[in-house]
């Protein structure tokens, strides 16, 4: 395929979500499936879970996804639960030519396809009930690369299995879910959290229980003194507030900020305590902080107040519980100031606010548009049907460094030795993955902002600067 081709393909659609955002969003192209299917004799048919209250984990016996549910793919759960493997096969690879976006789908066949063969185990835990956009981006990065490696043999001839645990983006629950994995000597490690306070929940249960977690999605400080079998692929907040403060001063000649943020969260407080130093740090100054999470929060007074506090910008911090009062702050805004936001408002909301998020500028750690000769985006693009965007691909990322710790040391302290040596490296969607001691990745964030465009199907575009 030419690059010319290739870039084509990668501007079918700029933000992948759950569902399609729009007609015509996703290039949609028949499914091909597998031949030569892994089915060697049955020993022992995966394990469902439901071990308290709405906690679910499951390998291919129970539904999560339930927008995604279709006759074939019902009947090809029943067939997983029940040790028909082959009927299950069967139907689940008839469900992905129905719907070919969906990961779950995915995942389930590749277990269906080991059966009750031996495998290596991992898991991933994502916010099912509260984000299921989100829950299923992670899943999509998740899912391509357990198909990668079980189509290319396994690892050392061994294919990997992965079971879902849907967490609800809750630390309670997540706490749940760190023990249930921690009590199955199978898993190996895990993919997960969503967001930063529920991994800080789960992250001392893993530790204690020597479990490899890697979250696609956590960037506060705290995670970085979190455990020794604690990591992360996406870079923390302090790459984050770096990136947006030098670009507010050196490129909007800006120096007088306002941070509206959720005080309730350690991802919001963490960027705003980060953003606060670099800005300090870059010769400029914050001069109104405003709690999103407040019960009497008036986006009125609070754009009115910074204003008259002499804010040159807005610098918007929300976490996914407080996106509808950052919403509002840009209505009231009205682009009166710049506005600058963290990775958590990469989301759709942000493009269907119209004109009001015109010229907002976000941080995130990966754009599909900035890496067009890569393999990675351009396989992602024709699995799924349209492009990934960074959840996506830091899942793949954390799918990956687990999959190369596996495949040198197939315990679970062996993982987390593994992925400590100073000199592992592991190839991945966004590059290379190395980590820090404090089980950092080294890696720089990139900056989009949103323009008028067609690519979404919203009327507006996250289109990288240059």
């Amino acid at each position: 395929m030419s690059q010319k081709n290739e870039t084509v393909i990668l501007i079918v659609a700029l933000l992948l979500t759950g569902g399609l955002v729009a007609v015509g969003y996703f290039a949609f192209s028949q499914w091909q499936s597998r031949t030569g299917a892994d089915l060697r004799p049955l020993v022992s048919a995966p394990r469902a879970r439901n071990d308290s209250g709405s906690m679910a984990i499951s390998g291919g016996e129970q539904l999560l996804l339930s927008s995604t549910s279709s006759p074939a793919k019902q009947q090809g759960i029943e067939a997983l639960a029940e040790g028909n493997y082959f009927r299950a096969v069967s139907e689940l690879e008839a469900s992905l030519q129905q719907n070919r976006n969906d990961p779950e789908a995915l995942i389930y066949l590749n277990n269906a396809r080991i059966g009750g063969g031996r495998s290596y185990t991992i898991a991933v835990s994502v916010p099912i009930t509260t984000a299921e956009n989100s829950a299923q981006e992670i899943l999509r990065g998740v899912a391509q690369a357990q198909n990668e490696v079980n189509q290319a043999g396994g690892i050392n001839g061994i294919p990997l299995r992965v079971v879902i645990a849907d967490d609800a983006n809750n630390p309670n629950q997540a706490e749940q879910v760190a023990e249930s994995l921690v009590a199955d000597d199978e898993v190996l490690g895990v993919v997960g959290h969503f967001g930063s306070d529920v991994t800080l929940a789960a992250s001392s249960v893993y530790e204690q229980g020597q479990l490899v977690a890697i979250s696609p999605t956590s960037t506060s400080i705290q995670l970085s003194r979190a455990g020794d079998f604690i990591f992360r692929t996406v870079p923390s907040d302090r790459f984050t507030a770096n990136t947006l403060a030098k670009y507010m001063v050196d490129s909007l000649n800006l120096n007088q900020a306002a941070i509206f943020y959720n005080e309730n969260s350690s991802y919001s407080r963490s960027l705003k305590d980060e953003f606060t130093t670099a800005l300090y740090g870059d010769g400029g100054t914050v001069v109104a902080q405003v709690n999103l999470s407040e019960a009497n929060f008036n986006s009125f007074d609070a754009v009115e107040s910074a204003t008259e506090q002499g804010a040159e910008a807005i610098v918007l911090l929300a976490n996914t519980e407080t996106i509808s009062e950052a919403l509002q702050v840009m209505r009231v805004n009205a682009r009166t100031l710049p506005v600058l936001g963290g990775d958590s408002l990469y989301r759709p909301e942000i493009l269907q606010a119209g004109s009001d998020s015109e010229g907002m500028v976000v941080a995130i750690p990966w754009h599909i548009l900035n890496h067009t000769n890569s393999a990675f985006p351009v396989a992602a693009t024709q699995l799924w049907g349209g492009s990934v965007n960074w959840r996506t691909t830091m899942a793949y990322d954390a799918t990956k460094a687990l999959i190369a710790g596996i495949s040198v040391d197939s315990t679970r302290q062996g993982v987390q030795r593994v992925l400590s040596e100073s000199g592992f490296l592991a190839q991945g969607g966004s590059g290379t993955i190395r980590f820090l001691p404090s089980g950092d990745r080294n890696q720089a964030t990139e900056l989009v902002k949103v323009e008028p465009g067609r690519i979404s199907g919203l009327g507006y575009d996250f289109i990288p600067l240059p």
